[in-house]
């Protein structure tokens, strides 16, 4: 029986402009990729349960942009985009990241993955061009809803096996 990590994402803020995310997941890294990277994978976990996703486009190359939308409860769109930047399958994605209600704040990410024993690291480091900026990222509830996301993926990424 695989041990699931429900609700074990860490969030810190290694510095000014920095968020940190790490969360271990019970699946290697190979499926914890293919479900942080294909477009009706991402769909079933990215909105965590606060709307519907209404499109989830996914360009995996470099130059190759992305963009996910939903109808959140409450009927407002959320949008986020980016550019990757670059891409090592099963091992890294750095990518830009603009929330699209706050478009001067564009973000670099990278999320990196590693296994042990067939079970998933995850980091994402997302910096942020000012810390007013991290700020206002944290302070807008992400945790909670970052949190069910992450269980979502995990579901998704074990359930590929």
């Amino acid at each position: 029986m695989t041990t699931m990590t429900k609700g074990s994402a860490k969030v810190t803020l290694p510095s000014d402009t920095e968020i940190l995310i790490t969360r271990e997941f019970a699946a290697p890294k190979h499926l914890v990729y293919r479900a942080y990277t294909t477009p009706e994978l991402v769909s079933r976990w990215w909105h965590a349960q606060h709307g519907e996703m209404k499109s989830c486009e996914i360009d995996l190359r470099v130059g190759g942009t992305w963009r996910y939308a939903m109808t959140a409860h409450g009927g407002f769109e959320v949008a986020f985009h980016g550019e990757f930047r670059e891409i090592v399958p099963n091992e890294r994605l750095v990518s830009t990241e603009i929330y699209e209600g706050a478009p001067e704040d564009e973000a670099l990410s990278t999320v990196t993955f590693t296994e042990e024993d067939g079970r998933t690291s995850l980091s994402i480091l997302s910096r942020h061009t000012s810390q007013a900026s991290r700020d206002a990222v944290i302070a807008s509830g992400m945790e909670s809803g970052l949190q069910v996301a992450m269980d979502l993926l995990e579901e998704v990424a074990a359930g590929l096996a």
